[in-house]
C-alpha cells in the first residue's frame, strides 16, 4: 500500500479516487542529492533554523513523527522505527534512490519548483521531475534575480533596465513568479509604485553593496511592480509567501491582510496573486481569496508540520475560500520526504473535510470529488496555464 492510499475515513469511490488522484505540486523546492548526517537531517524537518535543545531531538515533533510512520513503510522500514533505524537505511540505500522512492510515492505529476533557494547541493527542477517521475516546472524567485542585477549593474539607471530585461528573460522559461518580500521587510508595504527618480537613488544606494541581501523597501517595491509588468504581459501568476515559513520573520508583519493595498491595485491588472502558506493567518487569506477575484490561496508547508493536526487547519481554510480559489503545494524542501508529507496530509486533511460535509448532506458524491479534482491539480492547471 502507498501511504497517500491510507485515506483516515471511508469515502464514495469518486472521492477516494479523486483524493488519490495525482496532483500537480504548485509550490516546492528542491531536495538534496547527497547524503545526510543525523543533524543536518533534522534540521531539514523543522523550520525552527536551530538545533534541537541538548538532550532532545526535531523527531519529537509532529513532522518527525511522521517521517517515522508513513516514511518509513517506503524505505521498507515498518512503521515507527527508531530515528537511528530509519537515518541507517537512507544512508543504505543513498540519496538517489531514497529521493526517488519518495518522490514517486508522493503521487504528484508536475512538480512547480521555486529555485530561489536552489544551489549545487539542491536538485534543480529538471532532476525533481525526473526522480519523481513527473513534469517539472521553474517557478523564479524575483529577489534572486534583484540580487544578480546589482551585483552586475554599472549605475541606477542601468540597474532599472537591466531588472526588467532581467525578469523578462527568466520569465521566458518559467510558469509563475514568487515574492519573499514578506521575510524581508513584511507585507505592510505601500502599494505604490515608487518613483523613478527614488529608485535611481536608492538603486545607487543599493550598488555601493551589491552583495547585500535586498531590504531597501523602495527597491522592493519597484522589484515587485517590475515583476507585475512582466507577468501582465506573459500571463504568469505571481506568489507571496506568507504567515508561517522563516524562524527570521516578523510574524505578525507576514499576515497578508496588511497587503490588501497592492491586491486592491492588481485587480484592474488581472495578475493572479497566490497567497503561499499563509498558517497562522489561513482564514485572513481565505477572506481575501473570497472577495477579490484574482486571488488565491494554499496551506502548503504546514500540513506537513501540523501532520496529526492538519485537518483542523484544512478545515478552518475551507470555512470561506471559494473551492476553484485553493491549490494545492507540499512547499517541500531540503528531504524529500517533505514532499510525501505534504502530498499525503493534504490527501488525509482534506478527506476528513470532505466526509464531514458528505455525513452532513451538505454536498453530494459529485460535488466533493469536483472539489479534489479542482484543489489537487485543476485549479493549478488553470492559474499557471499548463
Amino acid at each position: 500500500m502507498r501511504p497517500q492510499d491510507g485515506l483516515p475515513v471511508d469515502l464514495p469511490d469518486p472521492v477516494r479516487e479523486a483524493l488519490l488522484a495525482p496532483l500537480v505540486d504548485h509550490h516546492c523546492h528542491g531536495v538534496r542529492r547527497d547524503g545526510l548526517t543525523r543533524a543536518r537531517f533534522e534540521m531539514l524537518i523543522t523550520e525552527a533554523g536551530t538545533p534541537a535543545p541538548p538532550g532532545t531531538t526535531h523527531f519529537d515533533t509532529p513532522a518527525g513523527a511522521a517521517v517515522r510512520r508513513w516514511c518509513a513503510p517506503v524505505l521498507d522500514l515498518d512503521p515507527h522505527v527508531p530515528p537511528a533505524v530509519y537515518l541507517a537505511r537512507r544512508s543504505e540505500l543513498g540519496p538517489v534512490e531514497v529521493n526517488r522512492r519518495l518522490l514517486r510515492a508522493a503521487g504528484i505529476m508536475a512538480f512547480l519548483v521555486d529555485t530561489g533557494l536552489n544551489g549545487p547541493d539542491l536538485l534543480s527542477a529538471a532532476e525533481m521531475g525526473r526522480l519523481g517521475g513527473a513534469a517539472a516546472d521553474e517557478i523564479i524567485r524575483i529577489e534572486q534575480i534583484e540580487q544578480g542585477v546589482a551585483e552586475t549593474a554599472a549605475s541606477g539607471v542601468s540597474y532599472i533596465t537591466a531588472l526588467g530585461e532581467a525578469l523578462a528573460g527568466r520569465a521566458d522559461r518559467a510558469v509563475g513568479f514568487t515574492s519573499a518580500i514578506a521575510y524581508r521587510h513584511g507585507l505592510d508595504f505601500d502599494p505604490a509604485r515608487p518613483g523613478r527618480g527614488s529608485v535611481i537613488a536608492a538603486a545607487t544606494r543599493r550598488l555601493a553593496h551589491p552583495g547585500a541581501r535586498l531590504t531597501d523597501p523602495v527597491l522592493l517595491r519597484h522589484l515587485l511592480w517590475a515583476a507585475v509588468d512582466v507577468a501582465r504581459e506573459r500571463g504568469l501568476p505571481l506568489q507571496f509567501h506568507t504567515g508561517y515559513g522563516d524562524p527570521g520573520l516578523d510574524l505578525h508583519r507576514a499576515d497578508p491582510a496588511l497587503m490588501t493595498g497592492f491586491i486592491r491595485a492588481l485587480q484592474p491588472i488581472g495578475v493572479p496573486v497566490i497567497l503561499l502558506h499563509c498558517y497562522p493567518f489561513h482564514r485572513q487569506a481565505a477572506y481575501l481569496a473570497n472577495v477579490f477575484p484574482h486571488v488565491y490561496v494554499d496551506v502548503g508547508l504546514v500540513l506537513t508540520h501540523t501532520a496529526a493536526g492538519s485537518a483542523a487547519v484544512m478545515g478552518e481554510l475551507l470555512e470561506l475560500v471559494p473551492f476553484h480559489k485553493q491549490l494545492f503545494s507540499s512547499d517541500g524542501y531540503g528531504v524529500a520526504e517533505t514532499c510525501l508529507l505534504g502530498a499525503l496530509y493534504y490527501r488525509r486533511s482534506l478527506a476528513r473535510a470532505l466526509a464531514v460535509r458528505l455525513a452532513d448532506g451538505e454536498w453530494s458524491v459529485p460535488d466533493a470529488a469536483r472539489v479534489a479534482h479542482m484543489i489537487g491539480s485543476g485549479n493549478a492547471r488553470r492559474v499557471y496555464r499548463l
